[in-house]
């Protein structure tokens, strides 16, 4: 994320609906549909937090229009983060590590898991070298 986020956990719950200027993308919108995003922090740096999501709810860009909300946007996030990146990413630092839910059709549990992709490592990397808050 961008910034410093001070709380170590918080919750979201904000509805999300089309963007009224933009309707490529989403927005906080009070006739939305409900959202709710749990936060907490992982790792805090100098100008980045690290933080896991748990999405109580499956909005389109729900992660990256709540995290705006609170003024901490995904790492190069082309439409909801800052406009001048300090990282030259080809994408988002956004990775869905561990993925949870009941099988719609069998009932079954799914669990998925799997590692960051390299990109993602490099940042974090070069934030842990230089960025570290004790």
């Amino acid at each position: 994320m961008e910034g410093v986020i001070k709380e170590d956990e918080g919750v979201i719950d904000r509805p999300i609906g089309r963007d009224k200027k933009d309707r490529k993308l989403m927005a906080v919108d009070a006739d939305g549909r409900k959202a709710v995003t749990l936060y907490s922090v992982v790792q805090r740096f100098r100008a980045n937090t690290l933080v896991r999501f748990e999405l109580k709810t499956g909005r389109t860009h729900q992660i990256r229009v709540h995290s705006k909300l609170i003024g901490h946007p995904v790492v190069g996030d082309p439409q909801y983060g800052f406009k001048r990146q300090r990282f030259n990413l080809a994408g988002q630092l956004l990775h869905s590590k561990e993925l949870h839910f009941t099988h719609p059709v069998t009932g079954k549990s799914m669990d998925f898991d799997s590692e960051l992709p390299d990109y993602f490592k490099k940042v974090l990397d070069t934030l842990t070298k230089t960025d570290l808050i004790d």
